[in-house]
C-alpha cells in the first residue's frame, strides 16, 4: 500500500478555480465586444473612441486585461514547476515571467487611462 502525504488541504484548488474565474470573465468580455462589434454600423474611430470614453468600458477592459495576466500567470507557473525541475533556472524564470507580467499590467493601465 503506497502512504500518501498530504502537505495542505485543498492544494491547488485555489489556481484551479482561478484559472477558470478568469476564463469565465474573458469569454464573457470577448461575447460583449464581438457583440457590440457586430451590431456596430459603421465601424470607425469615432465609434471605437466613443466605446473607450465609456469608464465602465475601460474598468471592463482593465479586469479582462488582469485576468488574462493572472491566467497567463498560473499558467506559466504551472508549466514552469512541471518542465524545469533545477531550482536555480526555475525560480529566475518565474521571477522574470512576474516581472513581465507586472510591466505588461501598468502598460495596459497606462494604454486605457492615456487616451482622455
Amino acid at each position: 500500500m503506497v502512504k500518501r502525504i498530504v502537505s495542505g488541504a485543498h492544494y491547488g484548488v485555489k489556481d484551479w478555480l482561478a484559472q477558470r474565474l478568469t476564463a469565465v470573465i474573458m469569454l464573457i468580455y470577448t461575447v460583449a465586444l464581438l457583440g457590440w462589434l457586430a451590431m456596430q454600423r459603421p465601424l470607425d474611430y469615432h465609434a471605437w473612441r466613443a466605446l473607450f470614453d465609456a469608464a465602465w468600458m475601460r474598468y471592463f477592459t482593465l479586469l479582462f486585461a488582469f485576468s488574462l495576466l493572472l491566467h497567463a500567470w498560473v499558467g506559466m507557473r504551472d508549466i514552469l514547476m512541471d518542465y524545469v525541475h533545477p531550482t536555480r533556472l526555475r525560480l529566475p524564470l518565474q521571477a522574470a515571467a512576474i516581472v513581465a507580467l507586472l510591466i505588461y499590467s501598468m502598460w495596459a493601465v497606462n494604454i486605457l487611462w492615456s487616451v482622455a
